[in-house]
């Protein structure tokens, strides 16, 4: 493997430096490195990150290729700077055994764009009535330490505390789906003024924040670790910070899209804003920016839900829930949380790379930018403003709700140790 430098770098938004990379692992970091025999990379002053990780996407493979495969899905992490992604378990098959997380898992691996973790069921078929087979994933070579029935929650009681009593034994976590089912059905969108305006089933917010307070405190009768996906509501954080507060092993993850769209969108009736949890209020965005901001909501997780052309081109009814992310997350978070002030880049790095790597247990992935640490690396050009054309996605599906919208940042390289899978805005 040559040797790369990358010269005059913003790391993590600071000063200028020069990153020297050599077999996989960050060998210097300094000013005025020598270049001999590396491959240049002219940084000219972009930021430079660790690379991000991703606790929540969706690959769809086994059984939906038509949405997404691994390959296209890791093409797609790698473009928008990912080097890890955590791979769903609603397939088909469901990834509730040790023979489809592992099949998953070497499908990440053949890929070479992006380290693929999969993440188990937590019950048999995602139906929530039997425990999955959390110690034999764990034990695979998969090693899943994460486990998740989202797309669906896990509401029986009983079964979130076993579950989260099996996990314990060996440091696993549950990402649950916060969603009292019947609290939500029929709903098409989130309750309030549009909903009844619209006449759409509403969702309210309780469906998601009642769940959440059950299981904070589930985890804390248990000793065991909890993670809140996709968490969107004001009533939410407040239950997670009052979780923290108490000293509880609460972490929880917010999407892209729930940090700038609001339900205001669904006046469309454009199947492009269905996505579950929905769309919220201009106030749940506000609360959902400052608790990302003050470290209540641990990090920034994708969401990412590919779905072919014909699920989203009909009706808002029958229309599946979901938009993909991969490729504009960095981007949106610019806007919403750097460009407001309520982050700076060395605070993007840590939601977006350092706490998600360490939620997850995934090793090699949110490390410092130093010496002898392995070179998973993106640079970033903040100052590229341009509208997003999802024709240029390397995801096989198109749902973006930010077609044709402006937005800042671009990737221009990607480095999966020390292996570049973008270089200069190109999947490599």
């Amino acid at each position: 493997m040559s040797k790369i430098l990358i010269r005059g770098a913003k790391v993590l938004g600071g000063e200028p430096q020069d990153v020297l990379v050599d077999g996989g692992t960050v060998e210097a970091v300094g000013t005025g490195l020598d270049a001999a025999g590396a491959r240049v990379v002219e940084a000219g002053g972009q930021i430079l990150l660790p690379g991000l990780v991703d606790l929540h996407t969706h690959l769809r493979e086994p059984g939906r290729e038509d949405s997404e495969t691994v390959l296209t899905g890791t093409r797609a992490a790698a473009a928008g700077g990912y080097t890890a992604v955590h791979a769903m378990a609603n397939t088909f098959p469901v990834a509730d055994t040790a023979g489809v997380v592992e099949q998953v898992w070497r499908l990440g691996r053949e890929s070479g764009y992006c380290d693929v973790q999969p993440v188990g069921a937590v019950t048999v078929g995602l139906e929530g009535k039997q425990l999955a087979e959390l110690g034999a994933m764990h034990d695979s070579a998969a090693s899943v330490r994460v486990f998740s029935d989202d797309g669906k929650c896990v509401d029986d009681a009983v079964i979130m505390r076993r579950a989260l009593e099996y996990v314990k034994a060996f440091d696993g976590v549950i990402a649950q789906h916060a969603q009292e089912p019947r609290l939500t059905e029929g709903a098409q969108m989130n309750e309030g003024t549009v909903s009844a305006e619209l006449g759409l089933g509403g969702w309210p917010a309780v469906a998601e924040e009642s769940i959440i307070a059950r299981d904070v405190l589930l985890a804390a009768h248990v000793g065991s670790r909890v993670h809140i996906c996709h968490l969107s509501t004001a009533g939410s954080v407040e239950i997670v910070r009052w979780a923290k507060s108490k000293g509880w092993n609460v972490t929880a993850e917010v999407t892209p899209h729930h940090l700038l769209l609001t339900d205001e969108l669904v006046r469309s009736y454009d199947p492009v804003y269905k996505v579950n949890p929905p769309l919220r209020t201009e106030a749940d965005v506000t609360a959902l920016r400052e608790a990302l901001a003050d470290g209540t909501i641990d990090c920034v997780a994708t969401d990412h839900a590919p779905h072919p052309h014909e699920d989203k081109d009909c009706e808002w009814g029958a229309a599946a829930m979901g938009m993909v992310g991969l490729e504009t997350a960095l981007s949106v978070v610019q806007h919403t949380m750097v460009e407001t002030g309520l982050l700076d880049w060395a605070g993007v790095a840590d939601r977006m790379s350092f706490r998600p790597a360490a939620i997850g247990r995934l090793a090699g992935h949110g490390r410092p930018i130093s010496a002898g640490e392995p070179a998973n690396l993106v640079l970033v050009d903040p100052s590229y403003r341009g509208a997003v054309d999802s024709a240029r996605f390397a995801s096989r599906s198109r749902n973006t709700p930010y077609q044709g919208r402006e937005l800042p940042g671009r990737v221009t390289h990607t480095f999966l140790r020390g292996r570049a899978t973008v270089m200069d805005g190109e999947l490599a």
